[in-house]
């Protein structure tokens, strides 16, 4: 039986106030309840966040049949589920399709990288317009498990991989300033720990829980001293959650100094080199090698950001307004194939798939014609396709989703859903659903006042 309650339950259980109730009493509420739904039971999730738009008419929903300016210039492949073909540079995925459930059907209606992706990290769109602080932006999905108290030991709840790489002439790395990446108006205490560092590099290492050689342990027990001295004197000041965040993350950070056990998870040198080769010698490769060493180790949520690689600063990410079949060849499809087919094999081989839920998922698709420019976008060049969010693939695998299922799909040109069009509010349902969170519970916003956690419903036909 699920703990979590839904509005309805809080109304049956009448003699509860609503102001001032707790997560206590929640709970206590929902247990009155009867008839409840079970929930999923995955410990764990990753999210692949493939920022920028994947063009899904080059990718996972291919049309072989629309004229050439539509289907573009890749050929199909057959995949494990019968006919259905996917793109000819997905060749490991192809053949690990009866794992996934691919999603041909998602919709929203926000065209900007900064706002958009707020749909897909929290399941609600942005509150804000681009430029704006995050700070009322929706929590996360991890910031939500952090407060739920999930995790365990001196490990962080929530781990964002976002790796900075220097883009050529200053270009900008908008992925930073993405809404929906942390907990929002849920406080700074539940933000997540941010991985910025090159993974693929010989020296990574992740510096804000990594005590540096040429710092003796006698220099960190006097840090532990003075935090303990500016902890004595905020004590007599009034509370500030920046304070109380900064304090929490120090102490977390000394946790992790004195755990051996949690600081090896950081360390990929201990994987043979045959699985790292394996995942890609890559910034994303090693970034999801990382995010499956860190859930493995008890983090509930890690999401790898795709990075901006520094190639180039015409088509970063895989916002391919130009260089679009050329850049999916060279540079997206070949190392999204073998990191994704690598985590699901290694997932499996060490018995944690059905534990673990992955969310493959970009913040919108490409328009459906070649050169075609949208109102919003920001143009494409002749062999580019612009924003498109009025339809687009993601994917689900692992931790209570069934594989090999095809759900919805989009009409001949991949421009909008022709069957069971899914709400990004739908993936959100679903994602908390799996583990084990009941996506309508009641939270508190920043004024006191009890909202749903999410106003979805999970995708059934695919559990």
């Amino acid at each position: 039986m699920r703990l979590t309650p839904t509005r309805r339950d809080v109304l049956r259980a009448g003699a509860l106030p609503l102001v001032g109730l707790g997560l206590p009493e929640l709970l206590r509420a929902r247990e009155t309840a009867s008839g409840a739904r079970p929930l999923g039971k995955a410990k764990q999730c990753i999210v692949l966040f493939m920022w920028g738009g994947p063009a899904h008419q080059d990718t996972w929903d291919l049309k072989p049949d629309a004229p050439a300016e539509y289907r573009g210039d890749f050929k199909s492949i057959p995949t494990t589920i019968p006919g259905y073909r996917i793109c000819e540079h997905l060749p490991r995925l192809a053949q690990r399709t009866d794992k996934l459930a691919i999603l041909r059907s998602v919709t929203h209606g926000d065209v900007n990288h900064i706002s958009a992706p707020h749909w897909l990290l929290t399941g609600r769109p942005s509150p804000r317009p681009e430029g704006q602080p995050r700070n009322e932006d929706w929590p996360n999905y991890g910031a939500v498990l952090a407060k739920l108290g999930r995790g365990k030991g001196p490990l962080p709840p929530y781990v964002s991989m976002m790796p900075v790489v220097p883009a050529p002439n200053g270009a900008p790395r908008f992925v930073e300033e993405t809404h929906g990446q942390d907990a929002g108006w849920m406080g700074p205490l539940y933000h997540p720990m941010r991985i910025d560092a090159d993974a693929s590099k010989p020296g990574y290492r992740v510096g804000q829980f990594d005590l540096s050689t040429d710092v003796p342990t006698t220099r960190a027990d006097d840090r532990r001293t003075l935090l303990n001295e500016l902890d004595r004197q905020k004590r007599m000041m009034e509370s500030v959650a920046e304070l109380e965040a900064t304090k929490a993350h120090y102490r977390k950070a000394f946790d992790l100094l004195a755990s051996p056990e949690a600081t090896k998870a950081f360390d990929l040198t201990r994987e043979p080199a045959s699985v790292r080769e394996r995942y890609g010698m890559n910034i994303h490769g090693q970034s999801v090698l990382q995010a499956r060493r860190l859930i493995e180790a008890g983090v509930p949520l890690v999401t790898v950001f795709w990075p901006n690689d520094g190639i180039t600063n015409v088509s970063v990410y895989w916002d391919t307004h130009s260089r679009n079949f050329i850049d999916l060849k060279e540079r997206l499809c070949p190392v999204t194939d073998k990191a994704f087919s690598a985590l699901l094999d290694d997932l499996e081989t060490r018995g944690m798939l059905d534990e673990t839920l992955i969310l493959w998922t970009g913040e919108m698709g490409r328009t459906p014609r070649v050169g075609q420019s949208v109102v919003g976008g920001a143009g494409a060049g002749k062999d580019g396709r612009d924003h498109w969010p009025q339809c687009f693939t993601s994917i689900l695998a692992g931790g209570g989703i069934r594989g090999g299922v095809l759900y919805g799909s989009s009409d001949r040109y991949a421009a909008y859903p022709a069957t069971s069009p899914v709400s990004p509010t739908d993936i959100a349902a679903t994602v908390y659903h799996c583990l084990g969170v009941d996506p309508q519970m009641l939270i508190r916003d920043r004024l006191g006042r009890p909202m749903a956690l999410c106003d979805g419903e999970p995708i059934r036909a695919i559990l």
